[in-house]
C-alpha cells in the first residue's frame, strides 16, 4: 500500500469475498441449490452484522432510537419486523437536512484515500437526484450479484455482449460492464445508447462481432429488430443472440429474436435483486444478499405470503450506504417457501406489478409525474396546470404532458419544442409534450367535481 493510500484492490479480501457471495457458474454449483435451513442461517448472521453497521449511521440511529428498536434485538429473521420501514420521502429529507449526501452515507468522502469508492445518482425525477455512495466492496459484490443474473438469462463466460445502456451518473451501464468485464470474463463493446452508436451502427457491430446480448431496453431491441430489418437482415438467421437481459415486451422480444426473455428485479441503491428461471414461477431472490418483506402500501402492515404489496427490502451484503427495511414502494408478492422445479428453495417474489405511489417505470427509468408537470410549467408562459399520460404507442411505452398556455397559437410550436427539451434535459428521457388552452383540460383533471386535481392516468394496458 502507498502511504496513506489504500487503492481499490488492497480493500478487498477477494478470495474471502467469493467464498461469500460466489460468482457464476460456481453460485450455481452450490448456493443456489442450498437447503432451507442454510439459506436462513446464512442471512440471520449477515441480518445481523449487517443492523451493527447501520447502527453506526445517523440516519438509522435516530429512526431506530426513535422506534425502539437496537440490533441486540434480532434474535430471529422475524425479529427483522421489529425494525423501522422508511421511504424514499425520509431520504430526501436527509438530504435536504444535510446537503449534499444526507447522513444516511456510511462514510464521508473525505476518507476515500482509504477507502475506495464511486458515487451514482438515481434519477432527479423527484427534485434532487439521491446520491449513494458504493464502496469497492459494494461494487465488486453488486457485479458478483449482476453477473449471477446475467449467467442466469444465458450469458457464458468469454461471450461478446453489446451495452447498448446510457452511461450518465446513475450506475445501470457501469453495473452491467463491471459484472460482464469482471466476473463473466465477457468481451464488452460499450456502445451506449444509440444517440451515442446510431442504430445501424449498433446492428453492424452485434452481427460482425456474433453479440450474444445486446444490453439494452425492450423496446430499444424491437428498434434494433427494425433497422436489421431494414438493412436486409433477418434478427433470427443474421444473428448470434442468445439472450434477452431486456425489460419490455416479452412475447415480441422472443419471437422476433427467438431466444427466452426472463424477468428480473432490482434498483438503484443495490443493484440485482431477483431473476426468473426457465420454469417461469416466480424470480428467485439471492437472499445471501437480501431478505425480502411485503406491506401495505398504504398502512405499511405486514400482508400474508402470496399477496400484493410493496416491497420492503434489506440488503445483507453492502459496507457503504445501508438499505435496512426499504419500503421501495414496487409492488409485488412474495410466494412462501418452497422449492421450485428447477430444483432451488429460494424464496421468490412475482415480476415487478407497478408502483405503491405514483411513481411510472418508463423505459427502464422512473419518472415522477409531479416533477414532469412541475418541468413542463417552468415557463412563464404555462399556466400550473398540467396532466401526465403514460401510453403505449406501437412497441415502446410513452408518456405525454398535457399543459396548459395561454400564448398565442402561433407560439405553440416552439413552447412545446422548449418544454421537451427540458423534459428531456432533466429527465434523461425523451417525452411528448401537447398544449391546451384554459379549460380544455378540465376534464382530465377534475377540477370542477374533484377536492384535489387529478396530474396522472396510466393508460397503458
Amino acid at each position: 500500500m502507498a502511504q496513506g493510500i489504500r487503492r481499490p484492490h488492497e480493500a478487498i479480501d477477494y478470495d474471502a469475498m467469493v467464498r461469500a457471495y460466489p460468482p457464476p457458474p460456481e453460485y450455481f454449483e452450490q448456493g443456489y441449490y442450498a437447503a432451507p435451513e442454510e439459506i436462513e442461517r446464512v442471512q440471520l448472521v449477515r441480518l445481523r452484522e449487517r443492523a451493527h453497521r447501520a447502527y453506526l449511521i445517523p440516519f438509522h440511529r435516530r429512526r431506530w432510537d426513535e422506534a425502539g428498536f437496537h440490533p441486540s434485538h434480532l434474535k430471529t429473521l422475524e425479529d427483522l419486523w421489529r425494525a423501522p420501514y422508511y421511504t424514499v420521502d425520509d431520504i430526501r429529507e436527509s438530504i435536504e437536512g444535510s446537503p449534499p449526501y444526507g447522513d444516511y452515507q456510511a462514510f464521508s468522502v473525505d476518507g476515500v484515500l482509504t477507502e475506495p469508492a464511486r458515487i451514482y445518482m438515481s434519477g432527479a425525477t423527484t427534485g434532487a437526484a439521491r446520491p449513494t455512495l458504493y464502496t469497492q466492496w459494494d461494487r465488486e459484490v453488486g457485479a458478483i450479484l449482476t453477473a449471477r443474473a446475467l449467467y442466469m438469462f444465458g450469458i457464458r463466460p468469454g461471450d461478446v455482449v453489446l451495452n447498448a445502456w446510457a452511461y450518465s451518473t446513475h450506475n445501470g451501464a457501469f453495473s452491467f460492464d463491471e459484472a460482464l468485464h469482471r466476473w463473466l470474463n465477457c468481451v464488452v463493446l460499450t456502445t451506449s445508447t444509440g444517440n451515442v452508436t446510431s442504430s445501424r451502427r449498433q446492428v453492424q457491430l452485434a452481427r460482425d462481432y456474433r453479440a450474444t446480448a445486446i444490453l439494452t431496453t425492450g423496446d430499444y431491441m424491437l428498434r434494433l429488430a427494425d433497422v436489421a430489418k431494414e438493412m436486409g437482415l433477418d434478427p433470427l438467421e443474421d444473428f448470434n443472440i442468445r439472450a434477452l437481459p431486456n425489460i419490455g415486451d416479452r412475447d415480441k422480444l422472443e419471437a422476433i429474436w427467438g431466444v427466452p426473455s426472463y424477468q428480473s428485479y432490482g434498483f438503484h441503491e443495490v443493484q440485482w435483486v431477483a431473476v426468473e428461471c426457465p420454469e417461469r414461477e416466480g424470480l428467485h431472490v439471492f437472499e445471501d444478499a437480501f431478505a425480502i418483506q411485503v406491506v401495505d402500501p398504504k398502512t405499511g402492515e405486514r400482508l400474508p405470503d402470496g399477496e400484493l404489496g410493496s416491497l420492503v427490502v434489506t440488503e445483507l451484503y453492502k459496507t457503504g450506504s445501508a438499505q435496512f427495511r426499504y419500503n421501495i414502494m414496487d409492488l409485488s408478492v412474495l410466494y412462501p417457501r418452497g422449492q421450485c422445479k428447477c430444483g432451488s428453495w429460494l424464496r421468490r417474489i412475482g415480476q415487478f406489478a407497478g408502483r405503491g405511489d405514483n411513481m411510472v417505470k418508463l423505459r427502464g427509468v422512473n419518472i415522477w409525474p409531479e416533477a414532469v408537470g412541475e418541468i413542463v410549467c417552468d415557463d412563464p408562459q404555462m399556466d400550473p396546470d398540467y396532466f401526465v399520460r403514460a401510453v403505449r404507442q406501437g412497441d415502446r411505452d410513452e408518456m405525454v404532458a398535457h399543459v396548459v398556455t395561454r400564448a398565442d397559437r402561433a407560439a405553440w410550436g416552439a413552447l412545446k419544442d422548449a418544454a421537451e427539451q427540458r423534459l428531456r434535459d432533466r429527465l434523461g428521457v425523451k417525452l411528448s409534450v401537447e398544449l391546451a388552452a384554459p379549460g380544455e383540460l378540465d376534464a382530465m383533471t377534475e377540477t370542477n367535481t374533484s377536492p384535489k386535481p387529478k396530474r396522472f392516468r396510466d393508460e397503458r394496458e
